[in-house]
């Protein structure tokens, strides 16, 4: 089946199993890129809700957001059975975060998709125009790895060799947005996490 063009490429959901083989300790990965209590994040291309999840046990609220009805309801469902009562659920274009979100954020959120971003100076402008001043935007990539190298479950997985972008890629990407880098994290077994902060 074909993807519809507004899906960002080689950002598809993995099989059951796949993230918790992956990362058992979601709440770990948030910790490491800086999400903490009391503040407002949006899970951008939030998925399935995996660290969605996990992250509105630390916040005072969050709102996931993704361009997939589909995983959006998977989502709530997750979060629902956890009970868990301060997600908000959006559907809707990455690019256009402005459209999506009522009020200014803390802080913004985005794992496994930045590498398929088609205009990620868009995507990066569009974060910076919702986050509060000094709020921060955090980019889990996959490091710049052979595919058959980043094994999950005995498979290579992740997004081709060649969507793979550095740290270094990624700072270029969004610095002209005007959002500041401020860290770069090591999210083992194969990621990294871009921090960067809005300005005051």
């Amino acid at each position: 089946m074909t993807r519809p063009k507004e899906f960002f490429e080689g950002t598809e959901m993995p099989t059951a199993g796949w993230w918790e083989a992956l990362w058992p300790d979601p709440a770990g990965v948030l910790r490491l890129v800086g999400i903490g209590a009391p503040m407002d994040v949006a899970d951008l291309c939030s998925g399935d809700g995996w660290f969605t999840l996990q992250i509105a046990k630390i916040a005072r609220r969050v709102v996931a957001i993704d361009i997939d009805a589909a995983l959006i309801d998977v989502a709530r469902k997750r979060l629902s059975e956890a009970r868990i009562t301060n997600c908000e659920y959006v559907v809707g274009d990455a690019s256009k975060l402005s459209n999506l979100l009522k009020q200014p954020i803390d802080f913004v959120f985005m794992a496994n998709a930045f590498h398929g971003v088609p205009n990620r100076g868009q995507l990066a402008r569009s974060v910076y125009d919702v986050l509060k001043p000094t709020g921060k935007f955090a980019i889990v990539n996959w490091h710049v790895h052979p595919r058959e190298e980043t094994q999950v479950l005995g498979e290579p997985r992740g997004p081709r060799t060649d969507l793979r972008m550095s740290p270094d890629a990624t700072i270029r990407a969004v610095k002209p947005s005007g959002l500041e880098p401020v860290d770069v994290v090591e999210v083992p077994p194969y990621h990294y996490g871009a921090v960067f902060q809005r300005p005051v």
